[in-house]
């Protein structure tokens, strides 16, 4: 296993170079066959042309599998890495597909049937693939079994978490760091290959974290939020002594300012694109049961500014003094509109008009109630880092999120993209929320009785780091 670990690389490497050039034989026999010298093409490319358009299809293919995840077999669950792969399929696929029809002088019933023939051979191609490097994978590199080593409060939810990946991780022994000796401890790690830590001191972890360095075993560690911030400082030097910069400043002037630009040109043009789904929306909604078609209610945005957030309602009109709490599972309060609406996100449509109006940006952290934020800050001040940019559609906490996530790993998902915030980044985060869009678990409520994700226990215990 150990000396296997060095060609783990270069396996992905290989798999992904399969499907690449798979994917690109696929498409050139479509391109040559079907499309190079037909009469829709009225001015045939010469050689060179040609292998401008495959190459095309070839940098399309790698971006959206890389961007979604389709190369990640063995990183991403076996679902994950289907779902990535299916999506950026068509995605690739669509894009071309409007290339061509430019090229083609946009015939665009002339160029749909070989793109579609295309695309469901390359679906096919890639489940029988996606088996076979699956288990190919799973019979190299058997789950890793690992220690797992916490403080003073229970390990159970990320014990849950790393059970759920029972093909990558086996927690087979956990240890509280205070209940046993250093010596006994070290004996511990060096029987495993991994470790995991959470929730230790500074001066343990420190320890922790150099003994297995010393002895090349994998670590794992669960960030806090201090760690966020050192992953984002600049590297300087001091004539011989190294510095880690903490700016701590937020968005630049000219990053401001690029950011609003972006959200004023990427909000009227979803505002223009999603006009007939959003006027369908509304009749829906005011059909089932006359009520309004808005839901509004009071958010916090940059430096603790309160604004009015628009959203669809998916809920039963309830009275004005009804007490706020977040979306349950199994909620009995959402309509049959609420819930189809709901679950592919359609209810956020309205917040492009936030954006515009300055309340809002497309990415960043998703606005709280200034009830929900004041709960969460008592027991976690830094819980207040969020409000250093404006709260956003969408961003890094509902990409790698869910939306019962818990407000300590909320804050670490949003201070992560608050300190490396770039346009590229939010490009990205752009793209990477419409493969968020169709997974259920994204939208999931939190548990019956509760009235937000947070819990005493999860409080106490981010409140205590």
């Amino acid at each position: 296993m150990v000396n296997r670990e060095r060609y783990k690389r270069l396996i992905r490497f290989v798999n992904s170079a399969v499907i690449l050039l798979t994917f690109t034989a696929f498409f050139a026999y479509i391109w040559y066959d079907r499309y190079a010298y037909t009469e829709a093409m009225k001015e045939p490319f010469f050689r060179k042309g040609n292998y401008v358009v495959v190459g095309m299809y070839t940098l399309m293919v790698y971006f959206f599998f890389k961007l979604y995840g389709g190369f990640k077999v063995g990183y991403l669950r076996m679902f994950d890495v289907l779902y990535s792969q299916v999506l950026s399929v068509i995605c690739a696929n669509a894009v071309i597909y409007l290339q061509l029809c430019l090229i083609g002088h946009w015939k665009f019933g002339s160029f749909a049937g070989p793109m579609i023939e295309l695309t469901v051979v390359e679906l096919f191609f890639s489940v029988a693939w996606l088996f076979f490097s699956r288990w190919a994978y799973m019979k190299l590199f058997p789950p890793r079994d690992l220690l797992l080593i916490y403080g003073r409060y229970s390990p159970d939810d990320l014990r849950h978490k790393v059970s759920a990946r029972p093909d990558k991780y086996a927690i087979r022994e956990s240890v509280c760091y205070d209940d046993v000796a250093p010596e006994r401890l070290e004996e511990m790690i060096l029987r495993y290959p991994g470790v995991i830590v959470t929730d230790v001191p500074a001066q343990f972890r420190n320890k922790i974290l150099k003994l297995c360095f010393s002895h090349d075993i994998r670590c794992y560690m669960v960030p806090k939020i201090s760690d966020i911030m050192i992953q984002s400082a600049d590297e300087i030097h001091l004539f011989d002594t190294p510095l880690l910069l903490f700016r701590n400043k937020g968005l630049s002037i000219e990053q401001a300012f690029i950011k609003r630009s972006f959200d004023i040109l990427a909000s009227l043009t979803l505002l223009i694109v999603t006009a007939p789904v959003m006027v369908l929306i509304a009749i829906a909604i005011k059909v089932y049961d006359r009520g309004p078609v808005f839901f509004t209610q009071e958010r916090l945005t940059k430096d603790g500014r309160i604004f009015t957030i628009y959203k669809f309602r998916s809920m039963r009109v309830r009275p004005q003094d009804d007490e706020y709490c977040m979306t349950r599972k199994n909620d009995e309060r959402l309509t049959p509109v609420g819930k189809a609406i709901r679950k592919v996100h359609v209810d956020e449509l309205p917040q492009l008009l936030n954006i515009l109006k300055g309340d809002m940006s497309i990415v960043g952290p998703r606005p709280e109630s200034p009830r929900l934020a004041e709960e969460y800050t008592r027991f976690m001040p830094e819980f207040a880092f969020r409000l250093k940019v404006k709260a956003g559609l969408t961003g890094y906490a509902q990409v790698y999120g869910k939306y019962n996530t818990t407000p300590y790993d909320k804050l670490k998902l949003d201070l992560a993209y608050i300190e490396r915030y770039s346009l590229v980044l939010d490009l990205k985060l752009l793209l990477m929320t419409v493969k968020v869009l169709f997974q259920r678990e994204n939208t999931e409520g939190i548990d019956a009785g509760k009235k937000s994700a947070a819990t005493k226990d999860n409080l106490e215990k981010t409140g205590a780091k």
